[in-house]
């Protein structure tokens, strides 16, 4: 079927009519600061505590814009006659978000949750070098990180909440027995002292002498 003339420009001014007919609407920004996504990527924030300088961040990088150092230092024996053992110490952590593209592969990657994603987004500078956030400004950015979304009620319980739940219930369960075992002790001893006095013609507690 041979094309309608004029078939395309027709196409164009329906696209432009409809947009005519649209209300305007501009962005007061700074002024009134824009409502983002729940999952807006803005800045990475550091929880350093997390962080075991397993350098899987930085070798997955594409971009090759973090920067980790870090020393070994050894621990002493956590029991006596036990041995040593070294762990690593992180020194520096620093992203250069001159160079990162936002791709999330970082935070996928880490397998102790140590990077996270900030919905901020004004970190702009006018120095090109102050882009490199080292860990200091990586981990007030943490503030800044929302809390995460509340599971479905139909959905599975994250395995590290499970595992947590499953050792608290283990340490609940001994220190119940614990206190059973020393109740029951207790009540054994008061009926061997109660049988004792009954045999010796001793008066109890509440006896009078």
């Amino acid at each position: 079927m041979a094309p309608i003339p004029g078939a395309g420009l027709a196409k164009g001014l329906a696209v432009t009519l409809r947009t005519m007919t649209k209300r305007t609407v501009t962005a007061q920004y700074p002024d009134v600061q824009p409502e983002l996504p729940p999952r807006s990527r803005g800045v990475i924030g550091l929880f350093e505590e997390n962080c075991t300088v397993c350098m899987l961040c930085a070798r997955e990088c594409p971009d090759w814009c973090i920067y980790i150092d870090s020393h070994k230092e050894t621990v002493p024996a956590a029991v006596e006659g036990g041995r040593e053992r070294s762990r690593n110490v992180l020194d520096r952590f620093a992203i250069d978000f001159a160079l990162c593209m936002y791709c999330g592969i970082c935070i996928e990657v880490c397998p102790f949750d140590a990077l996270f994603w900030s919905p901020e987004f004004e970190y702009a500078e006018t120095d090109i070098l102050e882009l490199t956030h080292e860990r200091d400004k990586l981990r007030d950015w943490m503030w800044t990180v929302p809390e995460p979304p509340a599971l479905d009620p139909g959905a599975e319980e994250p395995k590290e909440l499970a595992a947590a739940r499953k050792t608290a219930d283990k340490l609940r369960a001994a220190q119940e027995a614990e206190q059973s075992e020393q109740s029951e002790q207790s009540e054994q001893a008061e009926q061997a002292e109660q049988a004792h006095r009954t045999r010796t013609g001793e008066p109890g507690q509440g006896g009078q002498e």
